[in-house]
């Protein structure tokens, strides 16, 4: 089963769609709420250069947004 690391907010509206999204993909989502998690926040900052939300990891990929490189990625984990 492919996995993916969702940080968001618990307000986000994009997050909540994210992790739909992921979830009727059959990817199972470990959620981190960065509202909450300093140490995290600070880690996906480093990691992407940005401090919005959402921020899905999937395998070594870092997706900023609800984009649809969230796509390609599930399908470079699946082959």
């Amino acid at each position: 089963m492919t996995k993916a690391v969702l940080f968001g907010t618990s307000t986000c509206p994009w997050c909540s769609r994210a992790k739909r999204y992921l979830n009727e993909k059959g990817v199972l989502v470990k959620e981190i709420n960065v509202e909450r998690d300093g140490r995290r926040a600070r880690d996906v900052m480093r990691k992407t250069g940005q401090m919005g939300v959402p921020v899905v990891k999937i395998g070594p990929e870092w997706i900023v947004g609800f984009d649809r490189r969230i796509d390609r990625a599930l399908a470079a984990r699946r082959s």
